[in-house]
């Protein structure tokens, strides 16, 4: 029989992993695992269980919100070999769990793990410290760490908007330059995220175009600083649709980014505290994480299978269209 440890954080969200506890152990204990649990006692407790005790295991499975899931990747990214983890969301926005389709409810998630299949996702690197998902400066990026977690517990994703828009006036750009494939953009930014995710900060239409979560690659969002309260609020309308202009907006792809700026900036990870830095530095890890899960539906490798079969289909209705086209000049 197979060695699952569940570290969980019971305090996670609304408390709801509590009621399900039970459900989910046995869910476990039928698909043929001899379950751990372990409820963490502290911050960082999570990211010291599996440090000390996960290669004793098969399988490591973790729930609460992105801070859990993001200690327990940061343990595993020390291990010599892929140890598979699996994820049960169980925050108040749970980003990563909604960028990797993962199920609302509870019990169906600790199904989708016994039953799914093994994904590489990528992670990245910040400084040298790892993050999930999001590495962020500026407006609102913030909020979730400096929400009160009884708020959150709470009123959930809408204590993170209310408390977004009680800074809004406070927020002020930051000029800096942004190196990334042998290029350097320069400009005045009040928003920048680097990300590999479909959902940020619970707005699941901010970077959705060709997000690829095994390719190697961050999408990177530069807002530009308004003028005005009135620019302020069309790049917001804007973001929210995943109308990311030229005008308001810096966007493009890529493995390795370093941003430069003479004042000291404040980051987010995953939406805890990154701390104050000048010079960051991130890097891509391509695939350094295994998920069990059920199908993402898009991967880099069938990124690449779609975009063969689409140019194959183009060559041989192109081919077609020539071949028809001559022997309609031979019949005249």
């Amino acid at each position: 029989m197979e060695k699952l440890l569940f570290v969980y954080n019971s305090k996670a969200g609304k408390g709801h992993l509590k009621s399900n506890l039970c459900d989910i152990i046995d869910i476990f204990t039928k698909g043929g695992y001899d379950v751990t649990a372990y409820p963490t006692q502290a911050k960082l407790d999570g990211y010291r269980k599996i440090m000390e005790d996960g290669k004793d295991y098969d399988l490591i499975v973790t729930s609460g919100g992105d801070g859990t899931l993001s200690e327990a990747v940061k343990a595993l990214l020390t291990f010599d070999e892929k140890k598979p983890l699996g994820y049960i969301p169980a925050g108040s926005t749970n980003d990563c769990g909604n960028s990797l389709n993962i199920s609302k409810k509870l019990i169906d998630a600790a199904q989708e793990i016994v039953d799914g299949i093994y994904f590489d996702y990528d992670i990245g690197l910040f400084n040298g410290e790892s993050f999930v998902y999001v590495a962020g400066f500026g407006a609102f990026t913030d909020v979730s760490y400096e929400t009160k977690q009884n708020i959150k517990n709470i009123f959930g994703h809408a204590a993170y908007v209310a408390e977004g828009l009680k800074r809004v006036p406070t927020y002020r750009g930051h000029k800096m330059s942004v190196w990334h494939d042998g290029e350097v953009t320069e400009g005045n930014f009040i928003l920048g995220l680097v990300s590999n995710a479909f959902s940020i900060g619970g707005m699941k239409n901010l970077v959705s175009d060709n997000v690829v979560l095994d390719d190697g690659l961050f999408e990177v969002v530069l807002c530009k600083t308004p003028r005005n309260p009135i620019d302020f609020s069309t790049a917001v309308s804007n973001a929210a649709f995943n109308n990311l202009s030229e005008r308001n907006f810096v966007t493009f792809k890529a493995s390795h980014i370093v941003f430069k700026c003479d004042n000291e900036i404040t980051w987010t990870l995953d939406g805890e505290a990154g701390g104050s830095h000048k010079t960051v530095d991130i890097q891509n890890l391509k695939q350094a994480v295994r998920l069990k899960l059920k199908s993402t539906g898009v991967t880099a490798e069938q990124e690449e299978f779609n975009k063969a079969l689409s140019d194959a289909l183009k060559y041989s209705l192109s081919v077609n269209i020539d071949e028809r086209y001559e022997d309609a000049e031979n019949d005249q």
